[in-house]
Formats: C-alpha cells, structure tokens, sequence
C-alpha cells in the first residue's frame, strides 16, 4: 500500500478565503538554501532542478529496500527578506531570500540520503547536490489559508494576514513565511494555481 504523506499530516490542507490557526508537526525535509528571483536566479532553478530526483530516489529507496512506498510530497519554500514589505507591498523578488524544500517521511536517515545523493549524482543533472541537506522543521501553532491564482496576486492576502488578522488577534509572527505549492506550475492555468500560506506564530505577551 502506497501511504498518501499529505492525507497523514491535516496541515496540508487549508480554507480558501480566511485564515486558519493550525498546530503544526515537526516535520522533516529536504531542503536548498538561495536567494533572489524564482523567476530569474539560476540558483532557485538549480535547486529545483536537484530536488525532485533525490525526492523520488529516496521513494524507490524506501519501497525497495524498506517495503514501505509513498506519494512524493508537493514543492515547498520558505521567503523572507529584511524588509517584509518587499513581499506584501513592493513585491520585489530581487530581495528574497529563500529555502526550497520537499517533505519526506520521519523514517528518512542521513545514510539514506547519501545513498539516494550517490544515485542522482551517478546519472547526473542535478547542479545542486553539494547544497542539499536532511533537516526538521518546527514551526507549531501557525495561521494559513488557500490562495487560488497567480503567485503575485498573493499580496493582498499577506497584506490581510500580517497587517490585520495576526495583530488583531494577538498573535506576533515567530518564523518565516511558508509557500506549498499544491498545483504543478508546469501544467495548472496561473488563475487555478492552489498555494498554501502559512505563518508561524506565538501568542502576543500581554503589555
């Protein structure tokens, strides 16, 4: 049986049209530091580019040697920028810093990786591998929503949830800003893309 990742974890789903305030698991991922554009940098497109194949290395890994088969999980990013407003207002990608990331099972181990790293790079195309890590994230009680369309009609909405929703319910941000790119960009009309938003977040002290 092929065990579906997203159905196991109730964060990976999220309401269209308001926010939500969600507990969310430590999980674990492969993830490719960078900065810049997505649109233009080499470097996001380099990331990418080395993801997938160490993503569906580790899937075969797991099923052949393991017996235990899953769906590989949707693309992943972390942004932030030391001006925020470079997100929600300007939209100026050339500021971004960013983490591209995949979810892979708890059962995933360092010595698995470097194995499924030994058989992407033997078939090459993968720039980089050198830059690929095994890592969890802890993110906790978190505000998401579903945006439907474009990438860069998100602005209104993160006006909405870092401008009104997080301070008007006492709430501060704690992490990054978290994109889950439910819809493939290669084959999903730009008004269908479906993109969860999160925020980490603490409960606000009291003054």
């Amino acid at each position: 049986m092929k065990l579906d990742l997203r159905k196991q974890v109730g964060t990976y789903t999220a309401p269209r049209g308001r926010f939500e305030v969600v507990t969310v698991p430590v999980l674990q991922f492969l993830m490719i530091d960078g900065r810049g554009d997505p649109n233009t940098s080499e470097a996001y497109r380099d990331a990418i580019t080395t993801l997938y194949p160490v993503a569906y290395a580790l899937k075969f890994l797991s099923k052949g040697d393991l017996g235990r088969d899953y769906t590989v999980m949707p693309l992943e990013a972390l942004w932030w920028s030391e001006d925020m407003d470079s997100f929600t207002v300007a939209r100026d990608k050339s500021r971004w810093a960013w983490t591209v990331m995949i979810m892979v099972p708890e059962w995933t181990t360092p010595e698995q990786l470097a194995t499924a790293r030994g058989t992407v790079a033997r078939k090459g195309g993968a720039p980089a591998l050198e830059a690929l890590r095994l890592e969890p994230l802890e993110e906790g009680l978190s505000v998401q929503t579903l945006h439907l369309g474009p990438y860069d009609d998100e602005g209104p909405v993160l006006e909405a949830l870092h401008g009104d929703f997080i301070p008007s319910h006492a709430l501060q941000e704690t992490g990054k800003h978290h994109e889950i790119y439910l819809s493939d960009a290669r084959r999903t009309a730009p008004g269908k893309l479906r993109t969860i938003l999160r925020q980490p977040v603490t409960p606000r002290a009291p003054r």
